[in-house]
This record gives structure tokens, sequence and C-alpha cells, in this order.
């Protein structure tokens, strides 16, 4: 079976998808409470997105014959630069969080990054969501 290239297109795509999954998540929590498998769910959901996200941007620049990405960082400035998002140092920070929650850091981050998922987070990838859909059409 053959593979489709990755276009910038399908990653919007994949991203937008994500992202009503995130939504979807975030008023389970508001309904129900947030509980220890809805917590993970809820960071999961969060870092599918996150990452889709920057595919999103890593080949909306490389269709503009940019050269790749040595990281999330980078990606993210050329981003804030070029008006995709409008709130730079939250997207750096999300960075920042994911990799603090990761197990190899013995932070206990997890109640944060919900509450950071939940107040922040989320709105920044729907703003994003906005500015790229304009950019494609």
């Amino acid at each position: 079976m053959k593979t489709q290239p990755l276009t910038c297109e399908k990653c919007f795509d994949d991203f937008q998808t994500s992202l009503v999954e995130l939504q979807e998540v975030i008023e389970e929590v508001k309904l129900k409470g947030i509980n220890p498998k809805l917590e993970q769910h809820l960071q999961r959901s969060f870092e599918i997105t996150h990452e889709l996200a920057l595919n999103t941007m890593t080949e909306f620049f490389k269709k503009q014959g940019r050269p790749p990405y040595s990281g999330s960082r980078d990606v993210t400035l050329d981003a804030f630069n070029e008006e995709l998002i409008d709130d730079g140092k939250g997207w750096l920070d999300m960075i920042i969080w994911r990799i603090k929650a990761t197990p190899v850091y013995t932070e206990n981050t997890p109640n944060s990054i919900t509450e950071n998922i939940l107040k922040n987070y989320v709105h920044l990838f729907e703003n994003f969501e906005k500015k790229m859909y304009d950019r494609l059409n």
C-alpha cells in the first residue's frame, strides 16, 4: 500500500480533528470533574494536539521552501514571527510543560499542566486554528 505524502493541509486536518477531541475532553472535565483517568486522557489529547500543530507549522514552512527545523522551539518562533500564533511565550510555555510532564523529570507537574490546558493552552490552539485556516483558504 502506497502512503500519501504529508502535506500542510493534511496535517492541519489532523490537527483540527485532534482539537475537537481535546475540546470534548475539556467539556467532559467541566461536566464530571477531574479524575485520574480523565486527567490522563486530557493530557494525552493535549500532547497529540500540540504535536499536530507543530507538524502543521513545519509543513506550512516546508511548503514555502524553508529548511528543516531542529526542534519545536525553532518552528514555534517562526510561527510567531509569521503571525501564525499570537502568543509566542504561551506556546514556548507549552513546550516547557510538555518536557516537565515526562517521567524523566521528578517535578510533580500533572495538576498544574491540567490547569494550564484548561485555562490557557486550548485557547492558544483555537487561535492558531483560526489563523491557519485563514492562511490556507
